[in-house]
C-alpha cells in the first residue's frame, strides 16, 4: 500500500479491470488460435464448441519467452526509479537512464507515426504485421505517461482526453493479440498436417457402407455379409473429438484438396483409437 499510494478501493478497481482485460485477452487469443486452426482443417471452431476454459488454455500457446520478457519489462521500468539505487546503480548513471527514459516518452507521437507507416506498408512486412498495432499501442500508453504529460503543457486536462488514448491502446493491442494468435494457429495446423501420421489412429467399423472417399492414405474393407460391423476403414487419423463427435483426417491429406470427415458414434458404428506412427528416436 505504501508503493501503491492509493486506497484500497482503487487498489481493487485497478486489479479487478487489469485482471478483466487479460482474461478477456486470453479468451479473444484461444477463439482466435482455435478459429484460425480448425479453419485451416475446413471446420468452424465454434460448431465444435470449446468452453472458455479450453480457450483460455489454448491461448497461452501464444506465452513465448520474448512475451514474457515484455511482460516483466512493461511491470519494473516504472519502477526503475526506486529499483537503481538498491542495486548499488551509481547516480550518475541512474540519472542517464532516466533522462533517456523521458526522452523516450516525450516520443511517443513517433512510435504512432511508424506504427502508421507500418500499416501503410501491411504487405510489405509479412509475417510481421503486428509490430504496426504494437507501436500504435506503444505510443499511445506512454502519451499517458507524466514525462510525456509534461513535456506537452497545451494538452488539455478534460477525462476523456486520457480515456480515448488509452481504450485506443488497449483496442490496438487486441489487435496485437488477434495478429499473433492467428499466424501461431495457422503455423500450428501447416505443422500438424505435414505430421499427420503421429496423430491418433483411428479404426471405424461400421455396419453399413459410409460415404467415405479419400487419398490413397485411407483404406475400405469389406469384411462380409456375417459380421454385424460389415466395412472397415483405416487410416483415418484423429484431429479432434466432442460428444462423441469425431473429425478425422486422412492419410496423405492435403489441405487445398481433401475432405475432413466428421462421423457420429451410434449403435451402427464402432470406433477403436490406436497409437499413430512415432517417429523413430
Amino acid at each position: 500500500m505504501a508503493v501503491w499510494g492509493g486506497s484500497p478501493v482503487e487498489l481493487a478497481n485497478s486489479a479487478f479491470g487489469a485482471g478483466s482485460f487479460i482474461v478477456a485477452l486470453m479468451l479473444f487469443a484461444g477463439f482466435v488460435h482455435s478459429s484460425v486452426y480448425y479453419g485451416y482443417f475446413h471446420l468452424e471452431s465454434s460448431a465444435i464448441g470449446f468452453d472458455s476454459v479450453e480457450l483460455a488454455l489454448r491461448s497461452l500457446r501464444l506465452v513465448t519467452f520474448p512475451v514474457l520478457i515484455t511482460l516483466a519489462l512493461a511491470v519494473v521500468l516504472p519502477r526503475l526509479p526506486e529499483l537503481l539505487p538498491m542495486l548499488g546503480v551509481p547516480a550518475g548513471l541512474i540519472h542517464r537512464i532516466l533522462r533517456a527514459g523521458r526522452a523516450v516518452a516525450r516520443a511517443y507521437l513517433a512510435f504512432v507515426a511508424a506504427g502508421i507507416v507500418l500499416m501503410l506498408l501491411w504487405r510489405y512486412i509479412q509475417p510481421f504485421v503486428w509490430a504496426a498495432p504494437l507501436l500504435v499501442a506503444c505510443g499511445l500508453v506512454l502519451g499517458q505517461t507524466s514525462a510525456a504529460a509534461a513535456a506537452d503543457t497545451t494538452r488539455p486536462g478534460r477525462p476523456w482526453t486520457r480515456v480515448l488514448p488509452v481504450a485506443g491502446a488497449a483496442l490496438f493491442l487486441m489487435w496485437v493479440v488477434a495478429l499473433a494468435a492467428g499466424q501461431l494457429g495457422r503455423q500450428d495446423a501447416e505443422r500438424d498436417a505435414e505430421r499427420i501420421e503421429q496423430r491418433v489412429a483411428v479404426l471405424i467399423h461400421s455396419t453399413e457402407q459410409l460415404s467415405i472417399t479419400g487419398p490413397f492414405g485411407l483404406k475400405v474393407e469389406d469384411l462380409g455379409e456375417g459380421l454385424h460391423y460389415r466395412y472397415r476403414y483405416s487410416g483415418l487419423r484423429l484431429l479432434v473429438e466432442r460428444d462423441h463427435r469425431y473429425y478425422l483426417l486422412p492419410l496423405g491429406w492435403n489441405h487445398d484438396t481433401d475432405p475432413t470427415y466428421v462421423i457420429d458414434d451410434d449403435e451402427s458404428i464402432r470406433v477403436e483409437l490406436r497409437p499413430g506412427t512415432q517417429p523413430r528416436q
